[in-house]
This record gives structure tokens, C-alpha cells and sequence, in this order.
């Protein structure tokens, strides 16, 4: 009997897959189109302001910034209300935002960009909960692959959104205003998808529920604590390179287009693996995979310490898109596995908070290694990957503890 009412909740497992899917392809098109531009529109902008151009990948921050400050309420709206309603609230803001910032564009206002990178935040709050609406319905088996399949849709995204880049940064008089009015149209027509969903609401909350913990309990778990770690540092350094590559390609005397390429090689690495992840997971465990993860992250640190040409470009951020899969997707298995339905809210808004509260600092200290930490681009991006050593020192050692722990603690 338990095997059939398994087979039953992974057929609607895999439909609910499929829509989210559908989601992260199409509708996280934008946030590749914004990564690649959002550095150079605010390099435009802060040069046009008089600002220093250390303030270039602000836009960028802030959008991760949103995402961290809307995580917490947005999760527990979808805890209140299912997450197909979460997710319209997330498609809406990331319309407004893409409005605002082709406004903010045409009048050249670096700071009503900065608000409109904030509401595009909200967008990419609800896509980061994808991951969790997959195992919302799943087995326990099929929970790791869920995760990574949607994760996955995000190779439609890395061809379709580099590409729209080239075709939208020239559109208009003004640059980048034309990509900003594409995204407009993507939130637009992507948010039916979720129409289709079928994932029921968390279960109400009374006087006869399980207590969940607090959120200091949920800490002292040493699973979601090392999670936690574990998914914020390898979100945090992909970030920290990534939004730094534009800057760092077009300085090293490379083409836009260029830069395009690059960054779509490398969101393909984050995605393609996905499509095996999941079977790895799932035969080696989630914690050897997120140490395979982390010992990628660090050899794209010394390929990008190793020389500024394309080639080292091109591997650098091929590297740092397989690490970050590995580490990510390992890291949100092991922290769904760590919870009770009834604490997922909580648990999965602080996680994000945390996760893209360090991603914000990263996507900060960015520009400033990259604008301002020496003369030229190649010293820049030289402190940017010199950079992520402290926090690969970090989710190391805690994984490193976690595993020397009694295995009554292992997910």
C-alpha cells in the first residue's frame, strides 16, 4: 500500500516538476539577462551620476538584497497561502522591477535603478523557493531529483537569456532599455504557468499541532546549520565572480559579446549537471557531493588567479558554475531531509534570508575588489578570486564537522 501511495504522490511530484521547470527556464531568463547587463548599466549610470565606479555592481546587490529581505515574509506567505500564490506575488515584482528599471534607464537615474534592481529581487526570492515547491510533493526517494530537474530548467535560461542580451542591449537609443522591456513582457506571459500547479497548502497550524522550533533550535540542528553554510558560501562566491566577470572581461580589453559567452558558459555549467545531480546525490549522499562542489569552487579560484586570457575566463566561470550545482543542490537536499512540513516555512526563509544575505555582501564586495582594489582590471579580479578563500575555509570545516559527528546526527 505504500508503495502505490508513493507512486501517486511522484506522478504529481513529476507534473509539478515539469511546470516548475517550464518556470525556471522561461521566467529565469530575466535574471540571467540582468546579471549579464546589470554591471555594465551601472556602470553607465554611475559614470553619467558622477558616482565612483566602485558603486558599478550596486544594481546587482540590490536585486540579491530583495530576494534576501523578501525570503522571510514571502515564505511564510506561501506557508499561509501555497506557493502558486507566492509565485504571482514573485512574477509581479520582478515586472514592476524590469518597468522601473527601463524607466530609470531612459531618464539615466542610478538611484530609481537601484529600487527598480530591489523589486526584481522579489522575483528572484520566489524562484530560489522552485527548488523547495519540487520536494513540497515528492518521496523521499525521488526528493533529490525533483530538486535538481528543476534546477536544471535553468539550461533553457542560460541559452535564452545571453542571447536576448545581444539582441535587446542596442534595441533603443539608450542602452540596455530594450532588455529591461523583454523582461517586462517574460514576467508577464510566465506567470500563467502557474495556473497548473498542484501543490497543496502546508498544513494549518492549531493547538494540536507539533510545536515547531524556534529558529535557534533550528540552528543548533547540525545538519541545517551545516547546510545553511555550506548553500550561503557556495551561492555567495558564485555571485562574487560572476558579477564581477563583465566587468573584469570587458577591462581585460574583450567585447560585450564576449563577456555574453562567457556568462553563458558558465550558467550552462550551473545547469547542465542537474540533470545527473540528482542520481548522484542520491547514490554518493548529499554531503560528498557538496564536498566535490567546494573543491571545484576552489579550482576556479586558481584558474581565474592563473592568467587573464579568454581561455581563462571560459574555464574559470565553467568551474565555478559546476561548483556552485554541486554545492547548492547537495545543500538543499541535505536541509530538506532536516525539517517537519510544519516548520518548512521557517526554515526555508531563514535559509534564504541567510543564504542571500551573504550572496548581498558578496555581490557588494564585487564591484569594490573589482573597481578599487588596484590600478587595472587584472589586479581586480585578482582580489576577487583571492577572495573566496576565507569562505571555502569556512563551509570546509564545517562539513568536515559534520562528518566527524556520531552518525545520529547524518540526514
Amino acid at each position: 500500500m505504500s508503495d502505490v501511495n508513493t507512486q501517486i504522490d511522484d506522478g504529481r511530484a513529476r507534473r509539478n516538476v515539469a511546470i516548475l521547470v517550464g518556470a525556471q527556464a522561461f521566467l529565469g531568463s530575466q535574471i540571467t539577462m540582468i546579471f549579464v547587463i546589470g554591471g555594465l548599466a551601472g556602470q553607465q549610470l554611475a559614470r553619467a551620476s558622477g558616482l565612483s565606479l566602485c558603486f558599478a555592481t550596486l544594481p546587482i546587490s540590490m536585486i540579491v538584497f530583495g530576494s534576501m529581505t523578501t525570503a522571510p515574509w514571502l515564505s511564510h506567505v506561501m506557508q499561509l497561502r501555497g506557493r502558486r500564490f507566492g509565485f504571482f506575488v514573485g512574477a509581479i515584482g520582478g515586472m514592476i522591477g524590469s518597468l522601473i528599471g527601463a524607466y530609470a534607464l531612459s531618464i539615466g537615474s542610478f538611484y530609481l535603478f537601484l529600487l527598480g534592481s530591489y523589486m526584481t529581487g522579489i522575483y528572484m526570492s520566489a524562484q530560489g523557493f522552485f527548488r523547495f515547491a519540487a520536494a513540497d510533493t515528492a518521496s523521499e526517494s525521488f526528493r533529490p531529483k525533483a530538486i535538481s530537474y528543476v534546477m536544471a530548467g535553468g539550461l533553457i535560461s542560460a541559452i535564452i537569456g545571453p542571447q536576448l542580451v545581444k539582441v535587446t542591449t542596442d534595441l533603443t537609443a539608450v542602452p540596455f532599455v530594450g532588455t529591461y522591456m523583454v523582461a517586462i513582457l517574460i514576467n508577464a506571459a510566465g506567470m500563467l504557468m502557474f495556473i497548473f500547479l498542484d501543490i497543496p497548502k502546508p498544513p494549518v497550524v492549531n493547538a494540536d499541532s507539533p510545536q515547531s522550533r524556534s529558529r535557534r533550535d533550528l540552528l543548533r540542528d547540525p545538519v541545517i546549520l551545516v547546510a545553511i553554510i555550506c548553500a550561503m558560501v557556495a551561492y555567495a562566491l558564485m555571485n562574487l565572480v560572476m558579477t564581477s566577470t563583465p566587468l573584469a572581461v570587458v577591462g581585460c580589453g574583450f567585447t560585450t559579446s564576449n563577456a555574453s559567452d562567457i556568462v553563458s558558459a558558465h550558467v550552462l555549467a550551473m545547469f547542465v549537471p542537474s540533470f545527473f545531480t540528482g542520481h548522484l546525490i542520491a547514490r554518493f549522499g548529499a554531503r560528498r557531493i557538496v564536498a566535490l562542489g567546494l573543491a571545484l569552487l576552489g579550482a576556479a579560484g586558481v584558474v581565474g588567479l592563473s592568467g587573464v586570457e579568454l581561455g581563462n575566463f571560459f574555464l574559470a566561470l565553467v568551474l565555478l558554475g559546476i561548483g556552485w550545482n554541486f554545492g547548492f543542490i547537495g545543500a538543499t537536499t541535505m536541509l530538506a531531509s532536516a525539517y517537519k512540513p510544519h516548520e518548512q516555512g521557517r526554515v526555508q526563509g531563514m535559509n534564504d534570508f541567510i543564504v542571500f544575505g551573504m550572496v548581498t555582501i558578496a555581490s557588494l564586495a564585487s564591484g569594490g575588489l573589482m573597481n578599487c582594489s588596484g590600478g587595472t582590471a587584472q589586479e581586480g579580479w585578482t582580489a576577487v578570486n583571492t577572495a573566496m578563500v576565507p569562505l571555502l575555509a569556512l563551509a570546509g570545516g564545517a562539513l568536515i564537522w559534520l562528518v566527524m559527528r556520531p552518525r545520529v546526527f547524518a540526514a
